[in-house]
């Protein structure tokens, strides 16, 4: 995929797959726009990369867990003057724990990031890519999306929708230049589990760079697939979990994700 002196939008890009995103797509030749909360992150970021690869690097410091945070975000972008050739929607975050024993505020804030930001930037930024016949939007779901997750049960419902409404995407726009593709990784070396803790932690973990590696195969094929799941177990997984009857799934997830308690 030929990205030379195009632009991509990576949210969550302070750190872990976002920063893998933003240094594999400028190696491409991409301009980049970084969004996130933590500035200092992102300006360190960005410089880094510029001496890298020597790509324009945009800092925008963003909440996307606020209302409204999209739309923000799109007319800043319209403002400075920046057309988003790629867009990859990597922020959003888990946590671990039931339920009931969870602060609805925290729910509500993963389904605000994990949900509606997402699709209100894919909406935002999808009609001018299918305008200029190209472009591509990375969705970043989670091996969670294939079943769910006891323990994690917002979390992973979060993540089925992305995966449901991604593939669902690839197939409206297969005809338009534009791909689509949701990325599904399982554990990875990142600051994910600094927010839904340990306990979360199952299998053995990716690096950011191998999963990024995994989309960008991905993208490269032109009639690519809707979506991917990065790591071998991870594969093996999300493939076999439909064959088993649902009952047996949850309780063999529930062990899995309780068992680091």
């Amino acid at each position: 995929m030929d990205l030379t002196g195009r632009t991509a939008l990576i949210t969550g890009a302070s750190s872990g797959i976002g920063a893998a995103f933003a240094d594999a797509l400028a190696a491409r030749g991409a301009h980049l726009i970084l969004v996130a909360r933590r500035e200092d992150r992102l300006t360190a970021l960005a410089d880094t990369l510029r001496a890298r690869h020597g790509n324009d690097a945009h800092v925008l410091v963003a909440d996307l867990g606020l209302p409204g945070a999209g739309a923000a975000l799109l007319a800043e972008t319209r403002r400075l003057g920046l057309d988003v050739d790629v867009l990859v929607n990597n922020a959003g975050f888990g946590s671990h724990g039931d339920v009931a024993d969870t602060d609805p505020d925290r729910l509500t804030g993963q389904i605000q990031l994990n949900i509606t930001a997402l699709t209100d930037l894919t909406r935002a930024y999808l009609p001018d890519m299918v305008g200029r016949g190209r472009g591509a939007i990375v969705n970043v779901a989670s091996a969670a999306a294939y079943q769910p997750v006891p323990h994690m049960a917002v979390y992973s419902a979060t993540k089925a929708y992305v995966l449901s409404f991604t593939e669902a995407l690839w197939a409206e726009t297969r005809n338009t230049g534009v791909r689509v593709l949701a990325l599904s990784p399982g554990a990875t070396e990142t600051e994910f589990f600094d927010i839904a803790g340990e306990s979360a932690r199952v299998g053995r973990q990716q690096t950011a760079a191998a999963v990024v590696a995994r989309a960008m195969r991905a993208l490269d094929r032109p009639s690519g697939p809707g979506s991917v799941v990065s790591g071998l177990p991870n594969i093996v997984t999300a493939a076999t979990v439909g064959f088993l009857p649902r009952r047996l799934s949850l309780l063999v997830t529930e062990r899995l994700a309780r068992g680091r308690n």
